[in-house]
């Protein structure tokens, strides 16, 4: 089973769906925390580590092989979490800045929540530092993207992040640094790829707990 931690309840037909598309079969549990989010926005993102580990233990105690963080804000917090969990924990955005930086090393990253920008850029970063590629990377909030996110205005947040994609020039990738910002990836009509985070950090985690059964 593959426990996933998201700060959204969005998510969860979002995951769902990708499941049941290329993963049928697999076990999804869903822990939903807005909470979470709301915190490490005030506070910084270690300030919910303890309640981070809190749910990761939850998920362990009911069985999950592997837990998998979509909400990038805290995905550090989360990875740093794995040890004291005893489980792998994945964050969903790592396997889509590794094929940013596979594309080249001009990186733009599009957040809706400021919060999410350094982190972002930082795990750009790491995964260049892991290929040992040199890689530029640039950020950029979307205006008034995440207002519609919060109004519950998913067509407004889509338009929004897919014409900030369509104004980006000299860059190899750009990534879409929320989960929630995947369905703007079909909008966009910009010639550089356009990378989201959820098919791939879904394939991820089931990858994990694949390994996880053969292990046990």
């Amino acid at each position: 089973m593959l426990a996933l931690l998201h700060t959204s309840p969005v998510h969860v037909p979002v995951f769902d769906a990708l499941r049941d598309e290329a993963h049928p079969g697999l076990e999804l549990r869903h822990h939903v925390d807005a909470g979470l989010l709301e915190r490490a926005r005030r506070e910084g993102p270690q300030a919910v580590s303890d309640a981070v580990l809190a749910v990761l233990r939850r998920a362990v105690g009911e069985g999950a092989r592997a837990v998998l963080c979509t909400c990038s804000t805290i995905g550090g917090v989360a990875e740093e979490a794995a040890g004291p969990a005893g489980v792998p924990v994945l964050r969903v955005d790592r396997p889509m800045a590794a094929a940013a930086v596979a594309a080249g090393p001009r990186v733009v990253v599009l957040a809706a929540l400021e919060s999410t920008l350094a982190p972002t850029a930082g795990l750009v970063r790491d995964e260049a530092r892991r290929a040992g590629r040199a890689v530029e990377v640039r950020t950029c909030l979307v205006d008034g993207a995440w207002a519609c996110f919060e109004a519950g205005d998913a067509d407004g947040y889509a338009r929004l992040v897919a014409a900030a994609a369509d104004e980006v020039a000299d860059a190899d990738a750009i990534v879409l640094a929320q989960a929630s910002m995947a369905p703007a990836r079909r909008r966009a009509r910009t010639r550089i790829p356009v990378l989201a985070s959820p098919g791939p950090g879904l394939a991820a985690g089931a990858e994990a707990v694949r390994l996880g059964l053969r292990a046990g």
